[in-house]
């Protein structure tokens, strides 16, 4: 996934046609929702399956053993190991550890919501000091050479899309913590699941539109390689 020039007249054109929008989002998708489901939807699920049938305290066995077995499965098998994966590993950890000595359900469940306000903050900052972490994580989709990164749209693309994760990482937060203060556990645990679903789903459709639309103002085009990764040429005029 790198940055190459291609030369219009050069090359077959229908070869390097922008893809749509929605085909973007879908190359993201396949990237990124295996790590997804793997990390977050499989661990939540049986923390809510055993949470309801059983108690909470089999419900964070239940997560933390499906973590750590994925962890180890990749381990043993000398697998790449997703970064989602270890974050979850972590967190979980942590959550738990803090239950265990506190004894409090209500400090288990506010841990990660404090935590996605520190990542909103975080976001926010790493903007205020001219860093955008957006600049960072677009390296793991569709890296740009440090001449296209330099480029005044693609410096602006970055921090818009960082106050945007900011956003949504606020807005996540916000839903959360309403929900925890006001619904039953059992209810939480799910409605929480699925509005931060819906939230990060819509932050990354934004995310995609704002970076297609930019590219193309730059002349930059955007493939989908045959692995569903992305990669970025910059077209030059014959």
């Amino acid at each position: 996934m790198s940055t190459a020039v291609i030369t219009e007249g050069s090359v077959d054109m229908s070869w390097r046609l922008s893809p749509s929008k929605l085909s973007v989002v879908g190359a993201v998708a396949r990237r990124l929702v295996p790590y997804l489901i793997e990390a977050t939807l499989i661990p939540t699920l049986l923390f809510y399956g055993f949470l309801i049938t059983m108690d909470l305290r089999w419900g964070i066995v239940a997560a933390l053993g499906w973590c750590y077995a994925a962890l180890a499965r990749r381990l043993i098998g000398r697998r790449p190991i997703p970064g989602l994966l270890v974050l979850g590993c972590l967190g979980i950890t942590v959550r738990t550890v803090i239950y265990l000595l506190s004894g409090n359900a209500f400090v288990y469940f506010v841990q990660p919501i404090l935590r996605t306000v520190a990542t909103a903050a975080t976001f926010g900052i790493s903007v205020g000091i001219g860093r955008p972490l957006i600049a960072k994580f677009a390296r793991d989709f569709c890296p740009l050479t440090a001449d296209v990164q330099a480029r005044p749209a693609i410096v602006q693309l970055f921090r818009r899309l960082t106050y945007l994760w900011a956003g949504v990482n606020a807005t996540a937060a916000a839903v959360s913590l309403t929900l925890l203060l006001t619904v039953p556990t059992a209810v939480f645990v799910g409605t929480a699941t699925v509005a931060a679903w819906a939230i990060t789903c819509t932050g990354v459709v934004l995310t995609v539109s704002d970076s297609v639309r930019t590219a193309r103002s730059e002349g930059l085009a955007t493939a989908i390689e045959p692995n569903g990764s992305l990669r970025a040429y910059v077209v030059r005029q014959a």
